[in-house]
Parts: structure tokens; C-alpha cells; sequence
């Protein structure tokens, strides 16, 4: 039988924060009787996927800008290797963030790179995309899928902008509170929870944290919320218990496994690779759902 893994305290020493801002991360819990996950586990978790996948590439230059805005890059030099410097310099504007989350949606990481490219080597501005006829819009940007839907949103985004705030840039968000950047953002069509959250965590290193499919699935397997939680009420109860300063990189980490571990993201195992599954995901060590549930009602 699987010994039941136990989450272990880390010192300070080890453990990065990346805090740079204090979100209040999404309201009340809606479980507030549900006392998972614990800071403890969090960080166990934390360290186990950093230990099989390293800090994945894709997400190092915003946790380089985390650690930079709070000046401890040469602090942290020796816990993670650092992209290079030229590249930790290049603040993302809030709009191409938002821009890019949006095409995101509902595709494969790929396809919505390939997306925001074409739009951007199609048209230099964001003028240009305002101005543009949709259909020529929504061909730079076919490639990421649902094409007209994202086409319609990313223009109505910027048509608010000129008229509200007379210019198409985003980085007034940068001086707002987690909660007035949410209300901002919400008057805007198209723009769900998930979207806001990542530009929160990614643009304006609020301490956010995003529940998309991949970490809803294995919150869900972990037992980390109840079995009737949904995408929201996931999202408001891991906001409340996960430590902010953990949220950044346990955000990414979880996103990153549950794309490569079969059994995490409930795609079926084939019975040739069901003990290589096994043996090869650390958080098949933690409870999970069921067992929990069955402790509860012994």
C-alpha cells in the first residue's frame, strides 16, 4: 500500500517568495470548512513539482519581473537559474498581456502564439486592429480558433479604451487594487475570471491565483476542494488558502504537470503505461478526493 505522503515545513531559506503585491485573491471561501490545502502541503507540493519539472521556461521571465520588482534577483541567483538579463528586462505591457490571454482561450499554447503574432505582424498598432474591418482581423488571428468570438472581444476592448480612456494602453491597471482592476476589466465582454486572474498573476504581479482546467482537475484529484466545487468556487477557495507568496510559482507548476501527466488531468492511462504513470507523478503520494471523504465520514 502507498504510504500517504506528508507535507513537510520548509525554512524561509528555501523557500522563494515572490510576493510583490498582496492580492485579497477572489472573496470569502465558499468551503470554509474545508481545511485543504494546508500551507504545509502547498509548499510540499510546490517542491515536488519543482523537483520532476524544474520552473518551467515559458513562465521564467514574469518570475524573473516578480523577483526584480522586489530587488531580489541576486538573492534568489542560486535557487533558480535566471533567464538572460536582456530578456528579464522586457516588461510585457498590460495590454498584450490581456490581448494574448484572450487568444489563449480555449486553444493549445502553440496555436495562440502563433495567433498573437500573426495579428501583430499583420497589424504594427492597435490602431490599426481598431480600425480594421473584423474579417481581416479574425484571419490573423484564424490559427488560435473560435477566430470571429476573439476577433469581436479584442476589438471591443480596445473601442472601450479609446473612449474611456482616450488612448489605447492598459498600464493605468498598474496602480490599481486587485479588486478595482476586477472591477475594471468586467465591463468588458468576453472577459471571464480566468482571463482577469492571469493578467493579475502575469502583468501586474498581483499575488493571484488563476484556476484554469489543468489545476481545477487536479485540485479536484487532491481533494483540495469538495467534490461539488466548480471552476469558481475553486478559484475563491484556493485564493483563501494558498499562502500568497506561493501562488506564483505553484500556479505555474500545477498548470505545467497537469499538460504532461495523464493521470492528473483524467485523460485515460493505457494499461502498458499505467505504472510508469504511477511511479513517475509525486502527487499520487497525497490523498486524494475520495479517501478524504471517506476519513470525513468514518
Amino acid at each position: 500500500m502507498r504510504k500517504r505522503k506528508q507535507p513537510h515545513r520548509q525554512s524561509s531559506a528555501e523557500s522563494p517568495k515572490t510576493t510583490v503585491k498582496s492580492g485579497g485573491g477572489g472573496g470569502q471561501s465558499p468551503f470554509s470548512d474545508h481545511s485543504r490545502p494546508t500551507p504545509e502541503e502547498c509548499i510540499s507540493v510546490r517542491d515536488d513539482l519543482l523537483s520532476l519539472h524544474g520552473f518551467p521556461q515559458e513562465f521564467m521571465k514574469y518570475r524573473n519581473q516578480r523577483l526584480k520588482a522586489k530587488s531580489q534577483l541576486e538573492k534568489f541567483a542560486k535557487i533558480e537559474p535566471l533567464i538572460d538579463e536582456g530578456e528579464a528586462d522586457e516588461k510585457e505591457s498590460v495590454l498584450d498581456g490581456l490581448v494574448k490571454t484572450i487568444l489563449s482561450q480555449n486553444t493549445t499554447e502553440l496555436n495562440s502564439e502563433r495567433a498573437f503574432a500573426s495579428l501583430k505582424k499583420a497589424f504594427p498598432t492597435w490602431q490599426d486592429i481598431l480600425e480594421a474591418e473584423s474579417k481581416y482581423v479574425e484571419d490573423a488571428i484564424r490559427c488560435g480558433g473560435l477566430a470571429p468570438t476573439k476577433s469581436s472581444c479584442i476589438k471591443n476592448l480596445l473601442s472601450f479604451l479609446l473612449e474611456k480612456k482616450g488612448k489605447l494602453c492598459m498600464e493605468y491597471l498598474r496602480e490599481l487594487s486587485v479588486e478595482e482592476v476586477k472591477a475594471e476589466l468586467s465591463l468588458l465582454k468576453g472577459i471571464g475570471p480566468k482571463t482577469v486572474s492571469c493578467v493579475l498573476m502575469f502583468n501586474l504581479q498581483h499575488d493571484d491565483f488563476p484556476v484554469d482546467t489543468h489545476v481545477f482537475q487536479i485540485a479536484k484529484r487532491m481533494g483540495w476542494v469538495p467534490a461539488v466545487a466548480d471552476v469558481k468556487t475553486t478559484y475563491l477557495h484556493l485564493n483563501q488558502r494558498i499562502p500568497p507568496e506561493l501562488k506564483f510559482d505553484l500556479n505555474c507548476l500545477l498548470y505545467t504537470h497537469g499538460k504532461v501527466c495523464r493521470r492528473c488531468s483524467n485523460r485515460k492511462v493505457g494499461v502498458k503505461n499505467k505504472e510508469a504513470e504511477d511511479g513517475g507523478c509525486p502527487l499520487l503520494a497525497y490523498p486524494e478526493q475520495c479517501k478524504v471523504e471517506s476519513e470525513v465520514q468514518i
